[in-house]
């Protein structure tokens, strides 16, 4: 079993549940409430990059990571997303003592011991903290938690400011050219070049938004990896207004686009949509956006700063970052990088479930605790499942999507109260999705996390399997309706319980 490591927080040790949100921090001798140990997964399921970690966990938290596991810290940065709200505290605290999982009260100083296991491993530069686009609080991931997957070599956010200004990845000096496709040209009066000086600016789009800004919550996921990179809320100028602004007359039938690549060709990243989503916004969707601002504050370089595309119902490769160009066209079919690459990108965000806290051992008997969060998808989230099954019964005949398990409802965790990391701890007005009073219309919110519990009753000696999945607001059982990886996760989650007697 590898060393337990603890996280500290503005110097300060910093405690916390993953699961739902306990967290303490504090000087002096607080006390914590420690569980069993718990075995945790990365959010993209159990087996990416073996994401295995063990903790001791209720009110605090030690972790216990291997050195393999994308659980890092980087940079010495600190995790502020372990703060957690209040009403998640409540929930899983009851969770956890109605399941028996609790066994002592530890002073946090006699944790202090292990503190010198805390360095963080600075050998993935890019790695974040996994958990950071699914933990219940911050519910809003801060800017600087969210995973980064950006591609360029050099990575364009690594870049000096020298660099970045002489390349147009500063706002002073970023310019968006709005251009006709040479290969398949639309017809459009009043292209935007650099050339002629009329390129969009940072302060003109600013300008635009005065007006026509919008903002919308939305998790970021890629499509290959499945688990959340992030979950936002972002703000912009719709992509049409842009696109007027070049003047179309006719001829156009898709938009592509693509971000700053080094000026080398091969390294290019390029995604599209069809104009008819550019113009309209579908089932109460929120628009494509030019985005410049995250949870209230302006796009950092890391995320794609000074502007990207987000597009709210898709993963991340249709959301380019560090746009500079935009090009009209009359080509008939997507043109992505992705698609070249093997990738369906015609499929919008799936829904589906992941444990984020499991016992990996209980004594006969014992209640069981389980966690997680869901990934609300185009198709909505009625109700998350789970089911333990012993592995001496033998499986019924061909099943790979586990239909015949026996099923039981979880339970979906309430809106927050305190949108923390958002300034003011509230929801600005004209927010999709949120009423006048900062509420949520609906819950869980289509595009979003949403995050459940379930306590499942003690069993005999014996090794068993645990699983969760979701049910889509069409009733649909995860992994259906679309169960092709290569059109994003979706696989149903599989993990070993030891029942001991």
């Amino acid at each position: 079993m590898p060393e337990p490591r603890i996280a500290w927080v503005s110097g300060q040790m910093s405690f916390a549940l993953p699961e739902f949100g306990e967290a303490v921090q504090g000087k002096g001798h607080p006390l914590a409430l420690i569980s069993g140990t718990i075995i945790e997964t990365s959010p993209c399921g159990n087996r990416w990059r073996n994401g295995l970690v063990f903790k001791l966990a209720v009110i605090g938290f030690a972790n216990r990571w291997p050195t393999s596991a994308p659980c890092l810290f980087t940079k010495g940065q600190s995790m502020d997303h372990l703060t957690f709200l209040a009403e998640h505290r409540q929930i899983t605290r009851r969770f956890f003592i109605r399941a028996g999982v609790v066994t002592g009260l530890v002073p946090l100083e006699d944790l202090r011991k292990v503190e010198a296991a805390a360095k963080p491993n600075q050998s993935i530069k890019q790695a974040k903290h996994p958990k950071a686009g699914a933990l219940p609080d911050p519910y809003f991931t801060k800017q600087d938690d969210f995973r980064d997957v950006s591609r360029g070599d050099p990575l364009p956010h690594s870049l000096s400011e020298e660099k970045k200004r002489e390349v147009g990845l500063t706002r002073e000096t970023w310019r968006l050219e709005v251009l006709s496709d040479a290969n398949n040209p639309a017809n459009i009066d009043k292209p935007l070049t650099k050339a002629d000086n009329s390129a969009l600016d940072f302060a003109s789009l600013l300008k635009l938004g005065e007006k026509q800004s919008v903002r919308f919550p939305k998790v970021m996921t890629c499509l290959n990896i499945g688990c959340p990179l992030g979950m936002g809320l972002w703000e912009g100028v719709p992509l049409r207004e842009i696109v007027q602004l070049a003047k179309p007359k006719e001829n156009l039938r898709r938009v592509f686009y693509h971000g700053y690549h080094n000026n080398d060709p091969k390294q290019v990243f390029r995604s599209s949509l069809s104009i008819g989503r550019v113009w309209e916004d579908p089932f109460d969707l929120p628009p494509v956006i030019l985005c410049y601002k995250l949870n209230g504050e302006l796009l950092a370089s890391e995320r794609g700063g000074p502007v990207r595309i987000v597009v709210p119902e898709d993963y991340g490769f249709k959301s380019v970052k560090w746009l500079s160009h935009l090009y009209l066209t009359n080509l008939a079919s997507a043109n992505d990088t992705y698609a070249e690459q093997g990738n369906d990108v015609e499929s919008p965000m799936k829904t589906f479930a992941a444990t984020l806290s499991l016992p990996r051992e209980v004594k006969a008997g014992e209640k069981i605790a389980a966690t997680g969060y869901a990934q609300v998808g185009i198709a909505g989230l009625a109700k998350v499942q789970v089911s333990i099954e012993s592995d001496e019964l033998p499986r019924q005949g061909d099943d790979p999507h586990f239909t015949k398990a026996k099923w039981v409802d979880a339970q979906l965790l309430k809106s927050p109260v305190n949108w923390s990391s958002l300034p003011g701890g509230k929801i600005p007005a004209n927010t999709h999705g949120f009423d006048a009073r900062g509420n949520p219309k609906t819950w869980p919110m289509r595009l979003t996390n949403a995050h459940w519990g379930a306590i499942l009753p003690g069993l005999p000696k014996g090794k068993y399997t645990f699983r969760c999945r979701t049910i889509d607001e069409k009733g649909h059982a995860q992994p259906g309706p679309r169960p092709f990886r290569n059109s994003g996760h979706s696989k149903i989650e599989s993990m070993v319980v030891i029942v001991k007697g």
